[in-house]
């Protein structure tokens, strides 16, 4: 016999839901007891969804249904309240899974934002870690705290209002995140905030900025470099009719991860092989261009390889 996992299957007051219309809208909602959330295709009134089964339908004051689900991390990172840009689920997702989050581990992260990708990594730290977010800007890090309270993850997150121009507010991080706007001028800080071999993170949109974060890497002694993009296509998930969906989310900002090593290392032995490669042609070209010069210099002397002695 399969063994049987009990959980609640009944919502109850204080639960975070997801309902979903026919015509697919979709809410996110505390259920709090004398509460009414008005829709648009009715009014919700809490008490009547408080001890209802989980997957199960719903319906508004004026007759229209909904499924009421437990939400995902995917809808609350885009339920959120925007001050600012946040990031896309596809990309916070994988750098979660790119920085090996699990619970217990402490996170650190400048660019606060919205507090997208924070929600997403108080996420996987929970319920023993923490995420020590930094943002300077006060009424972002204020949308932030909020978003963060309304979606249950405040309690896993320290939020400071801080410019990290001197440094981070906490260290021993198993990992480091940076969205923030020239990254490789915190390179220094980062080593110091992290652990020994901790993962780092960062998010930038253009190649300009991707080229100076890898010229800092390998100022700052960083391996194991990586960098990616990801574009996400749906499909309709119409079984008769399966086809890529109208809309895409193409390239949305570039995602570079490393780990730090020590300080002591000769960076040249842990070069990505293209790198070592095209340090090699660099070498070859070089060494070409001194021989060329010297047979040109032999040239233009009579073709011997020591000038004449002038005659006594």
């Amino acid at each position: 016999m399969p063994e049987t996992v009990m959980s609640n299957t009944l919502t109850c007051a204080g639960d975070l839901v997801l309902l979903i219309s026919t015509d697919h809208k979709r809410y996110v909602m505390r259920l709090q007891p004398g509460q009414t959330t008005h829709t648009h295709f009715g009014a919700l009134r809490h008490d009547e969804l408080i001890g209802v089964p989980w997957g199960g339908a719903v319906q508004s004051h004026s007759g229209h249904g909904a499924l009421m689900l437990e939400p995902g991390l995917t809808d609350l990172i885009q339920q959120l309240k925007r001050g600012t840009q946040i990031i896309y689920p596809k990309d916070a997702a994988y750098i979660v899974h790119r920085l090996s989050l699990r619970a217990g581990h402490h996170v650190i992260e400048a660019g606060t934002g919205s507090g997208g990708l924070t929600t997403a990594l108080a996420w996987a730290v929970a319920p023993s870690g923490v995420v020590h977010t930094h943002e300077a800007r006060p009424e972002v890090l204020n949308v932030a705290r909020s978003n963060l309270e309304r979606v249950g993850m405040l309690p896993y997150v320290r939020l400071y209002q801080a410019d990290i121009e001197h440094g981070f507010k906490a260290a021993g991080a198993d990992a480091l995140v940076l969205d923030v706007r020239e990254p490789w001028l915190y390179l220094e800080h980062v080593r110091a905030a992290l652990k020994p071999g901790g993962f780092f993170a960062a998010l930038v949109p253009t190649v300009n900025q991707v080229i100076e974060l890898l010229r800092g890497f390998e100022v700052f002694h960083f391996a194991d470099v990586v960098v990616e993009e990801l574009l996400l296509r749906p499909y309709k998930p119409t079984p008769d009719r399966l086809r890529p969906d109208d809309t895409a989310i193409p390239h949305t900002g570039f995602l570079l991860f490393a780990r730090n090593i020590d300080a002591g290392e000769e960076m040249s032995r842990w070069q990505q092989r293209e790198r070592q490669r095209y340090e090699a042609r660099l070498k070859a070209r070089a060494e070409l261009e001194s021989q060329a010069q010297q047979r040109a210099a032999e040239r233009a002397d009579g073709g011997k390889k020591y000038p004449r002695m002038p005659l006594p």
